[in-house]
């Protein structure tokens, strides 16, 4: 399977699941409002899915990945199975004196970490507590998950993995479904939803689990033992795990520094859960399929190979990102009042909440482009690095949110994302760079111009565009006239960027096909 055939399985799977997540918070908020019992559930799922961000996901992966691969280009599928078998022990026992623990203190933990503010209310803080017992066995399912979708990245079976996520929000849509059709009350909403999460997590750990059967590697239980590959797994993973906490305080410090203004969690919230779809899709699946890829190609001693492929995903990442923002930043009120303006939201939140976006907009690419360095490091099995470029960029994003705050407000806070975005992504190219990891060859140099001049164009005809189809997006027009004439606008743009970008050059399905081509070894 190419590199570009790849992307596209997982972004297309990608796409899915978020969708299907639009989906399901619009039943969440028909069944459960912005109530009580909303504050409860969404308390009790947000500390194993914290967890499950900061270990699960970024951490396992950027330790284990090219650990195994390692052992695939080094022993073959056997010496594979043997490491795998090692982790596989370790963490499955870890994770379960970890969920004991967790289990016995939770009403603790909710006292005092998960929500305070629920003590002086019983009802609230014991269903808390119930609902959060419930749902930290989530925690375990995903950790393993994490792991045999790691597994199969690394063996070029993306499928399985990428579409895994998309049970949660099945299992939680039909839940929502049932639980509307009977007529049940918010309390009992809740806790059956507390169940499907459960329920999903399981689900998701038998499909990968099924999808490494597939691939050739039947997992047994061994002894956990602390080999030499379990303490180098655990040197890469900490530094990992620090890297994404900190992407975690930098959004809770955003999230601090606007609560001194009405409001303004909610604009920011609205505006992020738009951009973070093309970011989801797209960031996630050149995350998830060049890491495997750059390690299998580095155990190899394939060095040359390993920098096309980087330059190769960078020059996706442009493809695919650059219009975007440029859409982003025209369409942004226009996108916002089709999708939100009505009832409570007004025409002044609509102005609010498209600036912050069009500012979102700007740092996409560069958000997206850390997703296609950062790789360059763990495949070499340096996790530090990245862990210190994040730092940096927290740290500046705490400085302009703080300054700019009192003059900007939310769009203070957007900016001051995108500029940490911008400096993250020159620090690792640098690096990069200066490591001999990374050499930018003559064509994606000139295809990323010719694709910024595409991108650029398209955004001066999506401006006359926007003016023409003003009075069709007001709220006096009906939701179908109004997506109508916004689904206008978003088809011609992609038609003239796409046509552009192939008629000056920027991209060749010839080229891309014949350059990206990589066969998968022992297929």
């Amino acid at each position: 399977m190419s590199l570009f055939k790849k992307f596209i399985t997982v972004g297309a799977t990608t796409f899915g699941s978020r969708l299907f997540g639009f989906a399901r918070e619009t039943l969440m908020a028909a069944a459960l409002g912005t109530g009580p019992m909303a504050d409860v559930f969404y308390a009790a799922f947000r500390f194993p899915n914290l967890f499950r961000r900061l270990f699960a996901e970024g951490a396992f992966n950027a330790a284990f990945v090219p650990l195994f691969s390692k052992e695939i280009e080094a022993g073959g599928l056997d010496g594979a199975k043997r490491f795998s078998e090692e982790v596989f022990g370790v963490l499955f026992t870890v994770l379960l004196g970890l969920t004991i623990v967790m289990e016995l203190a939770m009403p603790l933990l909710v006292r005092f970490i998960i929500a305070p503010g629920f003590a002086d209310d019983a009802e609230k803080f014991s269903l808390t507590v119930r609902l959060a017992a419930v749902m930290f066995p989530y925690l375990m399912s995903m950790s393993l998950t994490a792991m045999l979708s790691g597994m199969l990245n690394s063996l070029h079976h993306f499928f399985a993995a990428a579409v895994a996520p998309i049970f949660l929000n099945l299992v939680m849509i039909g839940v929502l479904f049932y639980t509307l059709h009977i007529g049940a009350d918010p309390a009992l909403t809740a806790w059956y939803l507390s169940w499907a999460v459960l329920v999903a997590g399981v689900l998701q750990l038998f499909v990968v689990y099924v999808g490494v059967r597939h691939a050739g590697i039947r997992l047994g239980f061994k002894w956990p033992r602390m080999t030499q590959n379990v303490k180098r797994l655990l040197i890469l993973a900490v530094p990992a795990a620090v890297t994404g906490g900190v992407t975690q305080i930098n959004l809770v410090i955003g999230q601090a520094i606007a609560s001194g203004k009405d409001g303004a969690i909610a604009a920011l919230q609205y505006a992020d859960r738009i951009y973070q779809l093309p970011l989801g899709v797209v960031g996630v699946a050149v995350g998830v399929v060049l890491l495997p890829e750059l390690s299998r190609a580095l155990k190899s001693g394939q060095e040359k190979d390993a920098l096309t492929i980087q330059n190769r995903s960078i020059e996706f990442v442009l493809f695919l990102t650059l219009p975007a923002a440029v859409g982003l930043w025209v369409l942004s009120e226009d996108i916002i009042r089709v999708l939100y303006e009505r009832g409570a939201f007004t025409a002044e939140n609509t102005k609010l909440v498209g600036a912050i976006l069009a500012w979102y907009g700007v740092g996409l690419p560069f958000f997206v482009l850390i997703k296609a360095l950062q790789p360059g490091f763990y495949a070499r099995e340096d996790t530090k690095s990245p862990m210190r470029f994040t730092g940096v960029s927290v740290v500046i994003n705490s400085a302009l949110s703080i300054l700019l705050f009192p003059i900007l407000f939310e769009r203070g806070i957007a900016i001051a994302e995108a500029v940490a975005g911008i400096v993250n992504v020159i620090q690792l190219f640098v690096t990069l760079y200066r490591r001999g990891h990374i050499q930018p060859d003559w064509r994606l140099v000139s295809r990323s111009l010719r694709l910024l001049a595409a991108a650029l164009a398209m955004g001066g005809v999506l401006l006359m565009l926007s003016r023409h189809f003003a009075a069709d997006l007001v709220p006096a027009a009906s939701f179908l006239h109004a997506a109508g004439a916004l689904a206008v606008e978003i088809g011609a743009a992609m038609l003239i960027y796409f046509g552009l970008a192939f008629l000056l050059g920027g991209a060749d399905i010839g080229m891309v096909r014949r350059a990206l081509q990589r066969k998968a070894k022992g297929r």
